[in-house]
């Protein structure tokens, strides 16, 4: 695994950076940079130059570069990294084209639409030495790594479930999604799964299916049992047309083994009942979501250390999803191995960029790159 990147030593002034994307998502960025005093927000980035000129006066900087290409602005302005808020179609070529650029990324999730997307994209950041970092915003939660803390005084563990149930009326996209639940909301719980048990995917089951009052076009329900590398079973069971004693939208989780079960309901403080005591060590706060995604961020600029979302780490929580919606579309269980190295192949076929494509065929497998 090739994950070293270039820094940025601190100066003593904040990063200036350039958001790409100005919808919904993009506008919850905004706020956050602005709000950091380790960034300073240096333009908006949207092929819509209204929404980025609107997104700059809603936050009282009417004046703030806007514009259409990346790369351009950030060296119009100065800026020293990008944030892409862009839709999952836009993040391999908008995150691409700031590599090549020298120009480090923090992503929204998911790392890029397919899995062979992400492996061009983690191929794009060695070719460039620089740091691409997916925001797999729900890992920055103190009450999950109290769980994870937790679950240390439980000796081996066999079972991790979680259990998500919301009846949000998003209306757009959405409800016309073919996996509405799989794709947009269950990779937060597929890869918080791997943060608890420090495990990557085997092999998952899964089936999807779509209760008859459900608003969404595509399937909105669907269970999962995934064999992780250390021999433990990940069961999700979700609905996102559930109305009624609705899950936090982190999910309910219990957490099974030798000596006991912790339990997290999402929302408050987990809660164990073990023969054995926890470790002592206290939990390092990793911040809240996306501030604590930009945090990390920041601090791999600024010392060299490599942060959660780094694409290599990541790719693994998209992969999951991909196989979970191929075993519901085949009714079979899928390899978690068959699906990258087909994965890797149609990077192989598809990649435009001669440098990216060498990288490529210098993996020796796609676990060993990843």
């Amino acid at each position: 695994m090739n994950t070293n990147f270039a820094t940025i030593p601190d100066d003593g002034s904040p990063l200036r950076v350039v958001v790409v994307g100005a919808g919904g998502m993009g506008r919850a960025w905004l706020n956050t940079v602005e709000q950091s005093p380790q960034v300073e927000l240096a333009g908006i980035v949207d092929l819509d130059l209204d929404a980025a000129r609107a997104a700059a006066a809603d936050l009282g900087r009417p004046d703030l570069p806007v514009g259409t290409r990346t790369a351009a602005l950030a060296a119009d302005v100065g800026a020293r990294a990008v944030i892409n808020v862009t839709v999952p179609a836009a993040h391999h070529p908008v995150t691409a084209e700031a590599l090549a650029a020298g120009l480090p990324v923090l992503g929204e999730k998911p790392v890029a639409s397919t899995v062979s997307q992400g492996l061009s994209l983690a191929a794009a950041a060695e070719l460039s030495g620089q740091l691409f970092m997916v925001s797999q915003s729900r890992r920055y939660n103190r009450q999950l790594f109290e769980a994870k803390r937790l679950a240390s005084s439980l000796g081996s563990v066999g079972i991790v479930s979680a259990e998500f149930f919301k009846a949000p009326h998003f209306g757009g996209f959405r409800d016309a999604m073919d996996h509405p639940l799989l794709l947009d909301m269950a990779i937060h719980q597929f890869d918080m799964a791997r943060f608890l048990l420090d495990a990557d995917p085997v092999s998952v089951f899964c089936e999807e299916y779509n209760p008859s009052w459900s608003w969404y076009r595509g399937d909105a329900g669907a269970s999962a049992i995934f064999e992780m590398s250390g021999g433990e079973r990940f069961v999700f069971t979700g609905s996102w047309c559930s109305p009624g004693q609705e899950t936090s939208w982190n999910a309910s989780w219990r957490i099974s083994g030798e000596h006991g079960t912790v339990l997290w309901d999402g929302d408050n403080e987990p809660t164990v009942e073990s023969a054995e005591p926890a470790g002592s060590a206290p939990v390092t706060d990793p911040g809240q979501e996306i501030a604590g995604s930009l945090r990390d961020f920041v601090a791999a600029l600024r010392t060299g250390s490599t942060p959660m979302g780094q694409v290599h780490r990541n790719i693994m929580s998209l992969a999951m999803v991909e196989a979970a919606v191929l075993s519901a579309a085949t009714g079979t269980r899928v390899s978690l191995d068959d699906l990258l190295e087909e994965s890797y192949t149609e990077a192989i076929l598809a990649e435009r960029d001669p440098g990216v494509l060498e990288i490529l065929k210098t993996w020796p497998s796609v676990r060993a790159a990843l």
